[in-house]
């Protein structure tokens, strides 16, 4: 059995069978609804139910009571049950950029912090491995699992692709690439995946913000920006608990130097005597309250932790004007698929 989805306000209509989550039959049907995790964790998938009802399968631990009171769902968690009309914003036509699974080769590891590994990744010379700044990749581990993490390099760059793993305490795979992985070892992936990115048909002012290894997919967007010669005002706070985290401090100054209109503003939560920190403290969403009153004309692309993302989305659009539309995240999660 199948069913008819509608999707507002842009009028987008597409099928789905009852096995079916939302986003896979979007997806299906070439459609691109946001989504980042693709397993109930994350939420950016998170949308309005109008007409009809859904059953939720599988992980929905981004979806609260206060969601589900309003009829909120997530469509990577989400199977229609009847006809179906929802509220689904930033909606894309899939592009001409194919999904694919690849092997690569690991060709360089470097520790830029006590726990931030940066992997760059050989990819095939035979087939080439294209995506926009923003996306990720899943790697497809041995028993079927999957890890993924944001492409931190921009697109023009063919030969190869750069990743930075936080070591989570437990986490099977990170702890394999911090203790075991070596320079050289063969890995699968597929990609690239995900809805994040900078809507280029916009010339809005752009605030970047980061928290942690969320840094890497703004990395890709900003290396972006400067090889295309972007001139859009953008402003990048990095937010860390010390000095240590903000592991590319170095590299996101000199882009002050070289791409005009860009600012970047690094804060730390947890500052102590041995960071030796005169810059700003606190959360970094309250570093961007504090200094952007009134956002209503602006874009936010908001990478980190849920935490982080849902504080942002809140606290920026009730205090600081900016459109709900405006908001665009991409929250790590450090779960069983954690990134």
């Amino acid at each position: 059995m199948s069913f008819q989805i509608s999707l507002e306000p842009g009028g987008q209509q597409f099928q789905a069978d009852a096995d079916q989550t939302i986003l896979e039959a979007a997806l299906a049907a070439g459609l691109v609804l946001p989504y980042g995790c693709r397993d109930g964790a994350c939420g950016a998938c998170k949308g309005k139910v109008l007409q009809g009802e859904v059953a939720l399968v599988g992980s929905a631990t981004a979806l609260g009571d206060a969601d589900r009171a309003t009829g909120m769902t997530l469509f990577c968690s989400a199977q229609a049950r009847s006809d179906l009309v929802l509220e689904a914003r930033n909606v894309t036509r899939a592009g001409d950029i194919p999904i694919k699974k690849l092997p690569c080769r690991v060709q360089r590891l470097t520790r830029a912090a006590p726990d931030v590994m940066v992997i760059e990744l050989k990819l095939p010379a035979s087939e080439p491995f294209r995506f926009r700044a923003g996306q990720y990749i899943d790697f497809l581990l041995a028993d079927g699992r999957r890890r993924s993490f944001s492409i931190a390099n921009a697109p023009h760059r063919e030969d190869a692709m750069e990743l930075h793993v936080r070591l989570v305490p437990g986490g099977e795979f990170t702890e394999h690439v911090f203790n075991a992985m070596k320079e050289r070892d063969i890995l699968r992936f597929e990609g690239p995946l995900g809805s994040f990115g900078l809507h280029e048909d916009s010339q809005a002012p752009v605030v970047l913000l980061a928290g942690g290894t969320g840094f890497a997919p703004i990395k890709s967007i900003v290396e972006h920006a400067i090889h295309t010669g972007s001139a859009r005002p953008m402003t990048l706070y990095w937010g860390s608990r010390n000095r240590t985290g903000l592991y590319m401090d170095e590299l996101a100054r000199s882009w002050e130097k070289i791409l005009p209109g860009f600012h970047y503003v690094p804060v730390l939560s947890e500052a102590g005597a041995e960071d030796d920190w005169h810059g700003r403290t606190g959360l970094v969403h309250r570093a961007v309250i504090a200094d952007l009153p009134d956002l209503s004309a602006h874009e936010v692309y908001a990478c980190g932790s849920p935490a982080m993302i849902d504080a942002a989305r809140s606290d920026l659009t009730a205090q600081c004007g900016l459109p709900q539309e405006a908001f665009f995240a991409d929250a790590f999660t450090f779960a069983t698929d954690a990134r």
